[in-house]
């Protein structure tokens, strides 16, 4: 079996991608991961030793941008697709410091793209017919949405941070190759995600593990900022759903229809983890929430209109928010072996915020 390529694997989305990948298809995984700071080897080690899934999985540390290891990663195992999670994501981070999320969602989407157009083109017929390049985005390319309505294919873009601006970006690019050269690319724009594997500066795990040490929970402004939430798991299936059956050159919304509150969020990850731990420092764990200055250019909510993708292609989620939240809050309790490492690296907790709200 030819294998897919997948950018961004060791990432939060793209180790659950590729652990979904591995035990329900039979193809192998190329995974390319630069490996920065919210780019994790240890997310991936149990399958480089699982005896059912360490002949058809190969890593390789590399950037996107690095065209030369790109090319020949993509001649040398054959690549069937590439599936393109790989990007800079935090918003908090985006604001200080730009530069990093035009290099890397912006430059190195164009990279990727370029080496891809050049590889599918000298494919054999069939297998240039069967190749698809499925780019992951985010409904933050949409902007923000008042108190009613959702957000769909046809909604125009309107990014607020640098992140969105360069997510936004790298969409307009990957359309536009498809419309300039052919190259059957793929598009989804999903909500935000949560489950096991997240970086630890996102909201949910960073309020899991500060509840966990009597730590403050950091809410921006009133904590009324409204998101459309997803598990992990739901989106991960969705996205093999359109490699297999979704039109070339279209965009699907990816959501939960699951929209909460931020302060609701918290409230319920405060509550779950006093039932579910064996030893909390503060209870009740909602007394640690604070409400801290909001960021600037704070999206007032967001919400995705899934019709499409349930009408084309016959996908929605199937976890709740409440078998989620709480399948999310018993990981970290039991994975303190995969959260403590990241706080003991040059990585400062201080650093981690008020998780990227």
């Amino acid at each position: 079996m030819r294998p897919i390529l997948v950018t961004g694997g060791a990432g939060f989305i793209g180790v659950n991608f590729v652990r979904q990948w591995l035990e329900q298809e039979d193809s192998p995984v190329v995974v390319v991961d630069k490996l920065t700071y919210a780019g994790n080897y240890a997310s991936l080690e149990s399958l480089f030793q699982n005896p059912s899934t360490q002949s058809r999985i190969t890593f390789v540390q590399t950037d996107i941008a690095d065209r030369e290891t790109i090319g020949t990663l993509l001649k040398q195992h054959n690549i069937r697709q590439i599936v393109h999670f790989a990007a800079e994501s935090h918003v908090d981070r985006s604001i200080d410091g730009p530069g990093a999320f035009v290099q890397t969602n912006v430059v190195g989407t164009f990279h990727l793209l370029e080496e891809a157009r050049s590889y599918w083109k000298q494919l054999l017929p069939e297998e240039r017919e069967a190749f698809r390049f499925l780019h992951v985005s985010t409904d933050e390319v949409f902007g923000s949405l008042g108190e009613v309505g959702k957000f769909s294919e046809t909604t125009p873009y309107d990014p607020r941070s640098p992140y969105s601006a360069s997510k936004a970006a790298s969409d307009f690019f990957v359309r536009a190759y498809f419309h300039t050269y052919g190259l059957p690319v793929l598009l989804t724009n999903c909500s935000n995600n949560y489950g096991p594997y997240q970086f630890p500066e996102k909201l949910i795990p960073l309020m899991i593990l500060n509840c966990l040490e009597g730590r403050p929970l950091p809410v921006y402004g009133t904590g009324k900022n409204v998101r459309d939430w997803l598990y992990v798991e739901d989106h991960c299936s969705a996205i093999r759903t359109v490699l297999k059956r979704g039109n070339i050159g279209e965009s699907y919304n990816i959501g939960g229809n699951c929209e909460r509150t931020n302060l609701e969020i918290v409230q319920t990850i405060a509550a779950l983890v006093e039932k579910l731990a064996k030893k909390v420092p503060v209870q009740p764990c909602h007394q640690l929430i604070t409400f801290v200055q909001d960021r600037p250019g704070h999206d007032l909510r967001y919400a995705m209109d899934i019709s499409k993708i349930q009408r084309e292609l016959g996908w929605s989620p199937a976890v709740t928010f409440e078998e989620g939240i709480e399948k999310t809050v018993q990981w970290y309790l039991t994975h303190t072996d995969w959260t403590e490492p990241i706080f003991h690296k040059t990585y400062q907790r201080q650093r981690l915020g008020t998780g990227n709200q």
